[in-house]
């Protein structure tokens, strides 16, 4: 645990660098390895991610219950909620970089003006309905706006992703980012020109044997 532990605080660094989030916004968490006794470990509420120690670490049971000496972020539920509905996700990361906050304050879904779409698992990348943050209508949004893809934006808020692991859900951050700035600024010519729903579905089918094994 003291391993993953460490290796949360990393890649929360590494989000705020990658500039995912600024000053105290955004968190991460990671689903606890079985038989450990824990749920997940989640970030906590409002430090920046440059003061943290092991020891802010929270750790939070399905069951709502937490330990640390810290509170958990303020959005332990909807990590929670996802954890408990979703077996594929083994970390979340929720931030809000200037792209993806932009496009979820007009509350739009992102279509499928570029392949990379479907790395999320579809033909497009939903907008959730808009709930104020930390309560459990807001998990109840995403996890409807979420379904069946690795994220989604969170109207007026921000974005989540669940990906595999910590690096996997990183990386899939920094995709959606550089997702939604390409969106925007095709946006400023005009509408952008979508693919076909055969063509989407033609680009999953390659993903499913893409990268490395």
């Amino acid at each position: 645990m003291v391993e993953l532990t460490v290796k949360l605080i990393e890649i929360a660094r590494a989000t705020a660098a990658a500039g995912l989030s600024r000053g105290t916004a955004g968190n991460l968490s990671v689903r606890a390895p079985e038989g450990s006794g824990s749920d997940f470990l989640i970030t906590p509420s409002g430090m920046a991610c440059d003061t943290l120690t092991p020891e802010d670490i929270c750790t939070v049971h399905f069951d709502g219950s937490c330990e640390g000496v810290r509170k958990p972020s303020s959005e332990w539920r909807v990590h929670r909620d996802l954890y408990a509905t979703r077996p594929d996700a083994g970390a979340i990361v929720h931030a809000h970089p200037p792209f993806a906050t932009s496009l979820s304050c007009l509350r739009r879904d992102i279509p499928p003006f570029h392949y990379m779409v479907a790395r999320f698992g579809g033909h497009n990348i939903r907008c959730s309905d808009y709930a104020t943050f930390g309560t459990q209508a807001l998990s109840y949004a995403v996890l409807r706006a979420i379904e069946k893809r690795r994220g989604c934006l969170m109207a007026n808020h921000g974005m989540i992703v669940a990906g595999q692991d910590l690096r996997h859900a990183f990386d899939l951050a920094i995709e959606l980012e550089a997702l939604c700035e390409q969106y925007w600024r095709a946006c400023q010519l005009g509408p952008p020109v979508l693919l076909e729903p055969e063509e989407m579905a033609a680009v999953s089918d390659r993903f499913a044997g893409y990268g490395q094994p």
